[in-house]
């Protein structure tokens, strides 16, 4: 009882200080938190953001291009590259050496990761960039295993590492890169193009094989024609690596950087610092943030290389269906959220990232038991439904998710928060997604399991966006705001100003 009596004269000599001092308080409580200056506000160049929209979506698509031909000419890897006999073995051996690059993509993370919270995001996408052409380009040149026998294999795990330990600093620096470049308002609309760049290096990978298959056939493949979508992504790489080149840095890492030779204004340092993150601060302050983006993550990515990484597969090894025939479906199928991917962007700038994530999660829930199902009737109207249908539930994710991630962290730890738990989650479930459903159906004999496979992921998904929080329209957590116009800039301080009295 004495305790309380001494915590009630407490607050009343607080509340008497206050009466007493009140200009005092109100001068303290604004120096703790001071009002925006309109030197505090980045206004952002468009041109500048569209370039960096530009180097930073090329990329992702050079990467999802070299993803995906692997997984398209799977079948035709594993018979290049593997002793010739069961075809179920030597499938399983391709979507093994698939899964071997996501291994130390971790790694990579947090080497690039870190990397580019100290150095700089454009250096370190540039290193990254150069590694993944190197990486898939070797790949075009490496004999058969009729013509040198175990190295063949070995070496293909090889550069499968490289590209695997590259693309560790990709996506997170591609999405800090839009995202600290875009002005908050729209933020998600100009994340989308990143994913855009993820499904036209899909449709390209996949038009390419497909066209390869219809001209030169199985066996035209097999002696040479798989080399050609490997060799191509040189030249991609090149014309990338210029792009990025180019650019300046980000302007939250630029601020960053000026923080530490002078010193900010007092409205800049209160939402900036000027510590760089490094892995054990990482996992040490910020792991309930990448716990969260481990579980969005890993939600997102099993579906995502269910539908557009294993569908061919399942369609030509469980349905009988040709390989050309499934890759026309899927091609199709990637051109419509294409035309819809920059929309659903938009869309999370006006409502919210949440709504439009969990409408993505609830439908892979709802709705992968119906698509499957339609899929397996086997007709190429049911076939193509059941993948719209799924389709229509990944773009909601495509389209929000870049600029979602990149929220999660502060600037100075963003490039390597969102490497390692990016990474961590893709290595864990989205690289092995086709792996583990090949394996899944061969032991239980049910073509449904990649349905099965996606509602547990999509169930993960939905727990953990109920658990984030809305970050639209609002600025990135350790930079100032950052807004299209001056005149924008001009009305953010002029709502800030205290209303005067009389």
């Amino acid at each position: 009882m004495a305790g309380n009596g001494d915590g009630l004269r407490e607050n009343e000599a607080d509340r008497g200080a206050f009466r007493r001092h009140r200009t005092l308080f109100r001068a303290a409580e604004r120096r703790r938190n001071p009002p925006l200056r309109r030197t505090d506000i980045t206004v952002t160049d468009e041109r500048a953001v569209r370039r960096a929209v530009k180097a930073a979506s090329l990329g992702n698509a050079m990467e999802w291009f070299d993803f995906g031909i692997y997984s398209y000419l799977a079948v035709t890897i594993g018979h290049v590259f593997f002793p010739s006999g069961n075809g179920t073995v030597e499938l399983l051996a391709s979507f093994a050496t698939f899964a071997v690059s996501f291994l130390v993509r971790p790694l990579g993370g947090m080497v690039f990761g870190p990397m580019g919270d100290k150095i700089g995001r454009k250096t370190v996408l540039a290193m990254t960039m150069i590694m993944m052409a190197i990486g898939t380009f070797a790949i075009g040149l490496i004999p058969s295993y009729t013509a040198i026998g175990f190295w063949a294999p070995a070496l293909l795990i090889f550069f499968r590492l490289v590209q695997g330990f590259s693309t560790g600093g990709e996506y997170g620096g591609a999405s800090t890169f839009i995202a600290e470049y875009a002005p908050d308002r729209r933020r998600g609309f100009f994340g989308s193009f990143l994913e855009l760049g993820t499904l036209a290096g899909y449709v390209g990978a996949a038009g390419l094989v497909t066209v390869l298959t219809t001209v030169l056939g199985s066996g035209g493949m097999e002696s040479w024609g798989w080399r050609v979508p490997f060799l191509v992504a040189g030249p991609i790489g090149l014309v990338g690596l210029y792009l990025r080149l180019r650019l300046d840095e980000t302007p939250a890492f630029q601020k960053l950087e000026d923080a530490s030779v002078h010193r900010a204004s007092e409205a800049a340092s209160a939402v900036e610092t000027t510590a760089k993150g490094d892995i054990a601060k990482i996992f040490r302050q910020y792991w309930p943030s990448l716990v969260l983006c481990v579980c969005l993550v890993g939600a997102y990515n099993i579906t995502d290389y269910m539908l557009l990484s294993y569908m061919p597969t399942y369609l030509s090894d469980e349905l009988g269906y040709s390989e050309t025939n499934g890759l026309l479906i899927l091609i199709g199928t990637m051109v419509v959220l294409m035309l819809l991917i920059n929309q659903v962007g938009r869309l999370s700038d006006r409502i919210g990232r949440k709504p439009v994530l969990m409408t993505g999660m609830l439908g892979f829930l709802l709705l992968s038991v119906p698509a499957f199902l339609l899929v397996g009737q086997g007709g190429a109207v049911a076939v193509t439904a059941g993948m719209l249908m799924l389709g229509l539930s990944l773009v909601c994710m495509l389209g929000t998710m870049s600029a979602a991630l990149p929220a999660l962290f502060p600037t100075e730890v963003r490039y390597g928060s969102l490497s390692i738990g990016y990474n961590l989650a893709t290595s864990l479930f989205g690289g092995t997604t086709p792996l583990v459903i090949t394996a899944l159906i061969s032991a239980t004999g049910s073509e449904l399991m990649p349905a099965y496979y996606a509602m547990a992921a999509a169930l993960v998904g939905v727990v953990s966006v109920a658990c984030m929080k809305e970050t639209a329209r609002r600025p990135l957590a350790g930079s100032p705001p950052a807004v299209a116009t001056a005149e924008e800039a001009a009305r953010m301080v002029e709502s800030q100003a205290p209303a005067p009295k009389f």
